[in-house]
C-alpha cells in the first residue's frame, strides 16, 4: 500500500486482504523487523494531521477551557445542550490526514448507546466518513453499546466496513471477585454483529493498517518485569478457568511527520510501557509525540504507578493524556512528574496534532 492511496482504493485493498499486514506480504520489512527482535524500517504512512476525539471517557467537565493541543467541546443553544456524556466506558474517533487525504475511523464504543450517539451527535461526527471501525478487547466498557449504536447510524454507514478485533475476542473474559464470584465481562455477541448486515468482522493477530496512516499495534510482547496483566483476569478453556493474557487487546499507532508517534490506548492490560516500545519497535520510530488512553493503574500499588510513570517520563513524550482506568492516584502522579506535559482529559475533548 502506497502513501498516497485513496479512501476507495484503501478499502478495496482491505476488502481482499483483509487489511493485514501478511508475513513476507504486503509488510515483509515489519515482519522482518519482528522476527529478528530489530527495528523496523518505518513503513507507517506519516501523517500531516492527526485528531483524536475521545467521543466518551469517565470525567464530564463542562466548564472546562481548551488547553494547549485540547480543544474542549463548547456551542449548543444553552449550558444543557453542550453537557457531555461521561461513563465508565471509553470510544474515540481518529482522523488522519495522509498526502492531503482525510481518513477517519472509530476506535471502541463505550457502554451506554443513547449517551454515545448524543456527543457523537454534538460533536459532528459523520459516520459516513467512516473507513474502518475497531474494538480493543472484549470488556463491557468498551464494546457495549456497539450493536445499538451501529443499528442507530446504519443509514450512514458505508456497507461491509471492516471491524477490527483481537485474536480470540469472542472466547470471553472474566474477574474473579473477592468473594470467589468469577464474573463474565464480555456482552458483545458476533451472531448480534453479523446479523446487522453493516460490517465485516476482521481478525488481527500482526500489526494492521486500518487506515492510511494508522495501524493497530497486534500482540504486544510482555518485556519489562513490572507490568503483569492482574490476577483476577480469567480466561475459560475448557471446563477450566485459567490466567487471562489479553494476547488480543489493541492499541493504535499513528506517526505525525517530523513530531512523532502518537499512540492511543484502551485499558493497556498488557502495560502501557510495553505498547509504548512495542509501537517503536515495529515503526522503527522512537520519537513519541502523544500517548492517549486508559493505563490500568486504578488501585495499582504506589511503586507500580511510580515505576510507570518513572519509564514513560524516560520515554519523554511531549503530551500524556490518561483516561478512563488510569485511576485517580496515578493521573496525580502523572500531573506532578509530567506537569508540562500532562493533560487532564474530559469527555468529548478533541486532540490536534499536526506539522
Amino acid at each position: 500500500m502506497t502513501s498516497d492511496m485513496t479512501r476507495r482504493d484503501f478499502l478495496e485493498v482491505a476488502a481482499t486482504t483483509g487489511g493485514l499486514m501478511m508475513v513476507g506480504g504486503l509488510w515483509p520489512d515489519v515482519a522482518a523487523g519482528q522476527a529478528s527482535g530489530l527495528q523496523t524500517a518505518a513503513a507507517l504512512p506519516a501523517a500531516e494531521r492527526v485528531v483524536v476525539t475521545v467521543v466518551t471517557d469517565n470525567l464530564a467537565d463542562a466548564t472546562r477551557p481548551n488547553f494547549k493541543v485540547a480543544k474542549r467541546p463548547a456551542g449548543g443553544k444553552s449550558p444543557v445542550d453542550s453537557a457531555m456524556h461521561a461513563e465508565h466506558g471509553l470510544a474515540y474517533y481518529v482522523e488522519t490526514t495522509v498526502d492531503s487525504k482525510p481518513h477517519a475511523f472509530m476506535f471502541d464504543f463505550g457502554t451506554q448507546a443513547p449517551g454515545l450517539q448524543r456527543n457523537l451527535d454534538f460533536l459532528k461526527i459523520d459516520f459516513r466518513k467512516i473507513e474502518a471501525m475497531a474494538i480493543s478487547h472484549d470488556h463491557w466498557d468498551h464494546e457495549a453499546a456497539a450493536v445499538e449504536l451501529l443499528q442507530a447510524k446504519r443509514a450512514d454507514l458505508v456497507r461491509g466496513v471492516p471491524l477490527y478485533l483481537g485474536q480470540g475476542f469472542f472466547a470471553g473474559t472474566y474477574a474473579k471477585r473477592a468473594t470467589g464470584e468469577v464474573q463474565l465481562l464480555s456482552v458483545l455477541n458476533r451472531d448480534d454483529i453479523e446479523r446487522l448486515g453493516l460490517v465485516r468482522i476482521v481478525e488481527v493477530t500482526t500489526p494492521t493498517a486500518i487506515v492510511p496512516g494508522a495501524w493497530l499495534t497486534g500482540p504486544v510482547p510482555q518485556i519489562t518485569e513490572y507490568e503483569r496483566v492482574a490476577p483476577n483476569f480469567m480466561a475459560k478453556k475448557g471446563d477450566q478457568f485459567v490466567q487471562e493474557d489479553f494476547v488480543g487487546e489493541q492499541s493504535v499507532v499513528m506517526n505525525v511527520r517530523g513530531k512523532g508517534l502518537v499512540i492511543v490506548t484502551a485499558c493497556s492490560h498488557r502495560g502501557v510501557v510495553n505498547i509504548v516500545q512495542h509501537a517503536q519497535r515495529i515503526t522503527g520510530v522512537d520519537k513519541v509525540h502523544a500517548i492517549i488512553g486508559g493505563l490500568h493503574l486504578t488501585g495499582a500499588k504506589p511503586e507500580l504507578i511510580d515505576k510507570t510513570v518513572s519509564d514513560l517520563k524516560a520515554i519523554k513524550p511531549d503530551w500524556i493524556v490518561p483516561t478512563h482506568c488510569t485511576g485517580f492516584e496515578a493521573i496525580n502522579v502523572f500531573a506532578r512528574e509530567m506537569p508540562d506535559q500532562f493533560i487532564l482529559n474530559t469527555a468529548g475533548t478533541r486532540y490536534t496534532f499536526e506539522v
